[in-house]
């Protein structure tokens, strides 16, 4: 009997133990798309080497989850750089409320927009879209809509200067290039809807960006937060030599978050890196050298902590 007692006693003492060291936290996420499949390889990788539980939150949007963060409701989030600054900052599409409580966890992967155009059209620069027709509103996707800004100011042009046909997201607005009602559109190199439509068309073109000073400056004074790089020929569109523009992803957390859980998480992301690019092409361009890359944000003090005692902080 006295065994018996001992040996429940022991096991309930386990399973105690276990779910102190099995501590669940929340990452924000959309119910689709790119996001979600970052947030489910974060969240993996997190469950299987921190000794924490990551779940998933899926929700309608990126501006849904950040005041949950930001309010201490929820510990996680991801979100690209530009809409990330915009939401610390209360300037675009969080114009007049700062989000200041966000911290950085780290800086993933990059990704590669650019403009898509048939590969037989006339269009060869952005100035060339002068009275062609483009898509606009993105009503349930604005993010797309400041992006699109920014590459008609690379040219030195406006809104005005185009014919608007109204879509409201990205894969509608590739809908209507497809169907030929637009002539140009938003697309991610490498991607497969991009593969798809090119098919559908009978090939397409990426249209390079002006990298000089000032046009580079216009772009990112519209889009904050984003870069032009060439992209070597050899992907769907890219024929050539061709300036796209790239901006990074972002793993953030609330100021509050514990920097013991902070850092843990850092740790198991920055020491699997070989098993986050498993997860397929989205984490091509990952790698756990730039995750502290200096944002002119905070990161968070657990991820800091982290980063100095592996000699791989960068920031400032």
């Amino acid at each position: 009997m006295k065994l018996s007692k001992f040996l429940l006693a022991t096991a309930a003492a386990t399973l105690i133990a276990g779910a102190a060291a099995a501590q669940t936290v929340g990452i924000g996420t959309t119910k689709g798309g790119a996001t979600a499949q970052t947030s489910t390889a974060i969240a993996q990788i997190v469950t299987e080497h921190s000794g924490l539980r990551m779940l998933p939150q899926p929700m309608g949007g990126t501006q849904q989850y950040i005041p949950m963060v930001n309010n201490g409701e929820l510990e996680f989030g991801i979100a690209n750089m530009m809409q990330t600054i915009m939401a610390y900052t209360g300037t675009g599409l969080s114009e007049g409320q700062k989000f200041d409580n966000l911290r950085l966890v780290a800086t993933m992967m990059q990704f590669r927009i650019g403009l898509i155009v048939r590969a037989d059209s006339d269009i060869h620069s952005v100035q060339d879209l002068k009275g062609k027709r483009l898509p606009s509103g993105y009503s349930a996707s604005p993010l797309f809509l400041a992006i699109l800004d920014g590459m008609l100011a690379n040219g030195g042009l406006t809104f005005d200067d185009v014919q608007k046909v109204p879509v409201t997201g990205l894969v509608p607005g590739i809908n209507a290039f497809k169907e030929g009602k637009i002539d140009a559109v938003i697309g991610s190199v490498g991607a497969g809807f991009v593969n798809d439509a090119s098919a559908a068309v009978g090939g397409i073109r990426f249209v390079s960006f002006d990298p000089s000073p000032a046009a580079a400056r216009a772009f990112s004074e519209k889009a904050p937060r984003t870069y032009l790089k060439e992209v070597a020929p050899g992907l769907t569109g890219i024929d050539k030599p061709t300036q796209i523009m790239f901006f990074d992803y972002m793993l953030w957390a609330g100021k509050d978050v514990s920097d013991d859980v902070v850092y843990k998480i850092t740790k198991a992301m920055h020491e699997n890196e070989a098993q986050l690019h498993g997860f397929g092409p989205l984490w091509e361009t990952h790698t756990s050298a730039t995750m502290s890359k200096d944002q002119d944000m905070p990161y968070h003090p657990g991820a800091i902590k982290f980063y100095k005692e592996a000699g791989a902080w960068h920031g400032s």
